[in-house]
């Protein structure tokens, strides 16, 4: 059974997004932090999405390219997974350019995940079990703080939790409360692209 995001749970998806455009935004103008003029590309980066509205989501996105662009980019995917593979398999994590990435530009801004919008900056988040985590940003961020000089408890961070907790109640409503009977997700943007639409198993497919 293909999932397909409804306009409505689509509108809900977007507004969240925007809500951790902001809370980005507001840590990054506290440091002063700017992607520009950036030597490195985070999206040669080995993200993994766990979500399968936001997968859907994506594939929101890719429908509203022309045919011509889709077919571009479904060939990069398989050249990402097919590159990804070998480099896992040989133990190494794969450090290759994501296939909506045209010349350093992403060709589904507007529509891209959330782990893609919420890397560079510091942030926190405590996860259900209660434990409490800390992510420095990335290495430009990082170097942003060690030059400001700035005691631990006074670095902006950018604070998950209830923005995860947001996503988990969405991704509960696009599931129509048959989350626990579909495997979990673990997917680059390749894999998500190249499988299509994401699916609901049968019965005899779900995990148990």
């Amino acid at each position: 059974m293909k999932l397909v995001l409804s306009p409505e749970l689509a509108g809900k998806l977007a507004a969240l997004y925007e809500d951790m455009e902001a809370a980005y935004d507001g840590v990054a103008e506290q440091l002063g932090h700017t992607c520009d003029g950036c030597p490195d590309n985070c999206c040669d980066s080995y993200f993994l999405h766990h979500t399968y509205i936001e997968w859907a989501y994506l594939w929101h996105g890719i429908e509203t390219l022309p045919a011509d662009r889709q077919a571009q980019i479904l060939e990069r995917a398989a050249r990402y997974e097919l590159d990804s593979e070998r480099l896992l398999g040989n133990g190494q994590r794969p450090k290759l350019m994501c296939p909506l990435n045209d010349n350093g530009r992403c060709l589904l801004y507007r529509y891209r995940l959330m782990v893609c919008r919420t890397h560079g900056v510091p942030a926190s988040m405590v996860r259900p079990d209660g434990k409490a985590l800390a992510f420095p940003g990335c290495f430009r961020c990082q170097e942003l703080v060690e030059r400001l000089d700035l005691a631990e408890s006074d670095i902006p961070v950018m604070a998950r939790t209830e923005l995860l907790r947001r996503l988990v109640v969405l991704e509960q409503e696009f599931m129509g409360g048959r989350r626990h009977l579909a495997p979990r997700v673990k997917r680059t943007i390749a894999s998500m692209l190249l499988k299509g639409l994401p699916e609901l198993p049968h019965c005899s497919d779900c995990r148990q």
